[in-house]
């Protein structure tokens, strides 16, 4: 359904607004820094509810077809498991604190920006955190013996995950991209545009460690969702 929602609103913006418009929904939608520091001159509309919304709300924007495309393709693959493990609104709960937590992180490190940044990427890669918790516990979709309910296995608390080294090269595999999309390696539908790295980064440390909070399974140590 998200997938449907980022791909309508590229539509929209591609084929129905002109410019003029296209570039006041950015400024009422995307997050902007800048929006933030009380001491700028602060042309952007919206007010306090802008200053509100669009901690989630530039999730669901993207720069053109193939960025709303490469996010659709990843939020597909990590989101789907996720979302079926956590139901329709735990997982829409997900992704307004992981677009949150991806939106704090980019204004930490940019606390003057006044580039839009858009993107579900920061999304994506809460749902990619999250998915470790249980792909790789027993009966998992990546552990031994895989059961026909994969997605619903218990999960491995965080200090069990932290010690699998397949969790750590793929973690350590997502740290090195988003470093390198630092040093100024493109994403595809980027090309031109900084990619928001630091986004990347408080997306997933919010899926890995909040996970528990959203999970209704209980884990490998007893009755508690908590691990």
């Amino acid at each position: 359904m998200l997938v449907l929602v980022m791909a309508g609103i590229e539509f929209v913006r591609a084929y129905l607004l002109d410019p003029d418009t296209d570039f006041l929904m950015l400024a009422w939608f995307a997050f902007v820094p800048i929006r933030y520091d009380a001491g700028a001159p602060n042309a952007l509309p919206g007010g306090l509810g802008a200053q509100i919304w669009t901690f989630v709300t530039y999730a669901l924007l993207h720069a053109n077809w193939v960025h709303v495309g490469v996010n659709s393709v990843w939020m597909l693959a990590f989101g789907s498991p996720v979302a079926r493990r956590f139901g329709t609104a735990r997982f829409l709960l997900f992704f307004i604190v992981t677009a949150v937590a991806g939106a704090a992180a980019h204004l930490l490190a940019y606390p003057e920006g006044i580039a839009p940044m858009i993107g579900a990427s920061a999304v994506v890669s809460g749902a990619m955190a999250a998915s470790v918790r249980f792909a790789f516990a027993p009966g998992g979709a990546l552990g031994p013996r895989r059961s026909h309910y994969a997605d619903h296995q218990p999960a491995l608390p965080l200090t069990v995950v932290l010690r699998d080294r397949r969790v750590l090269v793929f973690i350590g595999v997502f740290v090195l991209l988003n470093f390198l999309f630092g040093a100024g390696m493109a994403m595809p539908g980027t090309e031109g545009a900084e990619v928001a790295w630091q986004a990347h980064l408080g997306g997933f440390a919010a899926g890995l460690l909040l996970f528990p909070l959203f999970d209704p399974v209980p884990n490998l140590r007893g009755a508690s969702p908590r691990g």
